[in-house]
């Protein structure tokens, strides 16, 4: 035997098409390949629905691809390719069902009882062949699965000896050449010449004559007209009607198609009557006791019930259990916030109508402190989603928007617990760091996002609210409503993908002055500035509103980080070529609660105002553009309205000089740099400050 027998048959490309066709059309033949190579200690009921379940799992989910380059082709290749495969999965299957269960490896499907198909109440079985039948399942029996799957496609689908190699090889058998020499083993001396006339070379059989039916795999394919089977222990049954008859000392091969191993063909006998009927009495016991552990689970007490959505407690100490107790909230008066050292959400009195509501108290503070599966649950980046440290303040709690809200602050974080008015499914728990809050940063909390609007909870120092489209800055602000409580009226929110037509931003006003905050898709809105670093100042100025209308679409690049205030600057202003106009030079920095993070934006706009900003480099976690280093620098490639390009550079006003290398070579003194060049150019930036620092743009 070559080594190149002990390849694996190339059975490729197979469409799904073409495999389902092969399994409907052969289905019962390979469910008796099934049948026989599956060990017989799993009983003839089990063995039976297993052959038909593994049959029907052998589809491939996808095309199956073939070989790049196909081998020289064999003389037992003339097999359909759908054939091929299907019958090479079916004999996988079937060999891994008939390996045992081990304690340390993780059994595989097959090796389960199937859940389709399935019987209740009865016991099926193929008709019971003669005595010949009998001793060929005794010596399959003493045979391993390799052995049996070799002697099956040796003598039912009438393949040489180097096609059964490479099929068993296929199939994942480690040693295909001893479970053939397993197979030969089995045949008794002398089977060879009772077998058919027209075996082949090396005594195997190979296809009928012409007037037999040719199947995919070269031989005699099964119809529903088989040879009957043998006589029973009396003889042999001479002149049955209908076919020819099997002699006493047939060959296992022509066996191998009698009745007795037909799992198509079936008889029902029924199960253990008594059996069942004690089986159904404890599944009857067990049914009651699982109802009674439930009702008991959730009485009042420790069980789940009064927790709501939460999971299962995980600790037992005094200052857990304190801090999960509703009558030890924290509830500041509202009489106490004007006369407060400090305004910030320790001042916030506790509002809504649910405030007193113990029992929605108690659930949102078990969910916090244990979320179960069901709830979802989210946070800013960089912010603890543990349970309280110790009894949380309570900022409001009401129904909003079909939901009841409950709204904490534990001094480093704000949390939001809402769930249905009817039941507890569907809980939502969300986090977000607010550590160092000012009177401008506790100005106000998002309290519910329902059908792409925003409701918020200004503080009690908010005297007035209105809603402020960035995107219009010549329009005035549009008044919104709040009531009793500090919930405001339903506000469109920001877009968060797709087009950006509106960009709705809070203008809240206190004592000492007005404020811009807009939701970035966190609880707490960020503040929106204007100016330098070192001095940034509300946008509410008209030079602010304008920049702020080209480049507000800019901040979907930091939804959910955890932003707490957005500067813009004009770093530079830069003369375009051909008499262009101006450009301007902005630098977007968006500070964090957690200190990190920050991300940067450099934007370009051309002297038409209704252009938007094109972003010209971007960093995250950069000390540009900020307090500690309030410098930036950035380059763009720019078309003038002639359809000549140049590569445009600009920074702020520590530049000494810019360098530009790569795809373009140039260099200039001053802040400010334009080159021509190509369409489609790249170039590296580079400058230097006044202290001889080199300094690279960001990408």
């Amino acid at each position: 035997m070559s080594t190149q027998d002990l390849r694996p048959a190339p059975v490729g490309p197979v469409d799904v098409e073409q495999a389902e066709a092969a399994l409907v059309e052969s289905y019962a033949r390979f469910v008796r390949i099934a049948y026989l190579v599956l060990p017989p200690t799993l009983g003839r009921n089990r063995r039976v629905l297993t052959a038909h379940a593994l049959v029907q799992r052998s589809l491939p989910r996808r095309r199956v691809p073939g070989p790049a380059v196909p081998g020289p082709r064999q003389a037992e290749d003339a097999v359909d390719p759908g054939y091929a495969y299907v019958r090479v999965e079916v004999l996988r299957q079937a060999l891994v069902a008939g390996l045992p269960l081990r304690r340390l490896a993780l059994p595989q499907r097959a090796q389960f009882p199937p859940l389709l198909p399935h019987v209740w109440g009865l016991r099926l079985f193929p008709r019971v062949g003669g005595a010949d039948e009998l001793a060929l399942d005794q010596k399959l029996s003493r045979l391993s699965g390799p052995g049996r799957a070799a002697y099956v496609l040796r003598g039912l689908e009438r393949q040489g000896d180097p096609e059964v190699l490479r099929v068993l090889a296929a199939a994942g058998v480690e040693d295909p050449a001893a479970a053939l020499a397993e197979a030969d083993a089995l045949e008794e001396p002398g089977a060879a010449a009772g077998a058919d006339a027209t075996a082949g070379a090396g005594g195997r059989p190979v296809p009928g004559p012409s007037g037999e039916r040719a199947g995919r795999n070269g031989g005699t394919e099964e119809s529903e007209g088989v040879a009957a089977p043998s006589g029973g222990p009396g003889g042999p049954t001479e002149g049955v009607p209908g076919g020819p008859t099997l002699p006493r000392g047939a060959s296992g091969a022509t066996l191998l198609e009698s009745d007795e191993f037909d799992p198509c063909a079936l008889q029902a006998r029924p199960t253990d009557l008594m059996r069942r009927r004690q089986h159904a009495r404890a599944a009857l016991v067990a049914v009651t006791a699982l109802v009674v552990c439930g009702t008991l689970l959730g009485l009042p007490g420790d069980g789940w019930g009064r927790n709501g959505a939460a999971a299962p407690s995980y600790a037992r100490n005094p200052a857990a259990e304190a801090a999960l107790d509703p009558a030890a909230v924290k509830r500041v008066g509202p009489s106490v916030w004007p006369g407060a050292t400090r305004r910030d959400f320790s001042a916030w009195p506790a509002r809504g109508g649910l405030a007193g509501d113990g029992e929605l108290l108690r659930r949102a503070l078990a969910v916090w402190a244990r979320p179960g599966a069901s709830v979802h649950a989210s946070a800013t980046p960089g912010t603890p989603v543990g349970p309280p440290m110790g009894p949380p303040q309570l900022l409001f709690a009401d129904r909003v928007d079909g939901m009841r809200v409950v709204l904490f602050h534990d001094g480093l974080r704000a949390v939001r617990y809402a769930e249905p008015v009817e039941g507890t499914a569907g809980a939502a728990l969300d986090f977000a760091r607010t550590d160092g809050a000012d009177a401008v940063g506790s100005a106000a909390l998002v309290v519910s996002r329902a059908a792409g609007n925003v409701r918020y909870l200004t503080a009690p120092w908010v005297r007035e609210t209105a809603v402020r489209d960035l995107l219009s800055p010549t329009k005035d602000p549009r008044p919104l409503q709040r009531n009793a409580t500090g919930v405001t009226d339903p506000v469109p929110g920001p877009a968060s993908s797709g087009a950006c037509t509106r960009w709705n931003a809070l203008r809240v006003q206190d004592g000492s002055g007005v404020r811009l905050l807009t939701d970035l898709g966190e609880l707490a809105p960020a503040r929106l500035l204007w100016g330098a670093p070192t001095s940034p100042a509300d946008a509410t100025g008209r030079e602010a509103r304008e920049a702020w209308a080209r480049t507000a679409c800019q901040l979907t690049a930091v939804r959910a980080r955890g932003v707490r205030s957005v500067n813009a600057w004009r770093f530079a202003e830069q003369p375009l070529p051909e008499g262009a106009g101006s450009g301007t030079w902005l630098c977007t920095r968006a500070e964090t609660w957690r200190g990190t993070g920050s991300r940067v934006l450099a934007q370009f706009l051309v002297p038409s105002p209704e252009v938007p900003a094109a972003l010209a480099a971007s960093a995250e976690g950069s000390s540009a553009c900020g307090v500690r280093n309030p410098r930036m620098l950035a380059g763009v490639l720019w078309r003038a309205p002639g359809g000549d390009w140049f590569v445009l550079a600009a920074g702020s006003k520590d530049f000494v000089s810019l360098r530009v290398s790569g795809g373009v070579e140039a260099r200039g003194r001053g802040p400010l740099l334009a080159v021509p060049t190509e369409a489609g150019a790249r170039a590296d930036l580079a400058g230097t400050l006044r202290d001889g620092t080199h300094w690279t743009a960001p990408r």
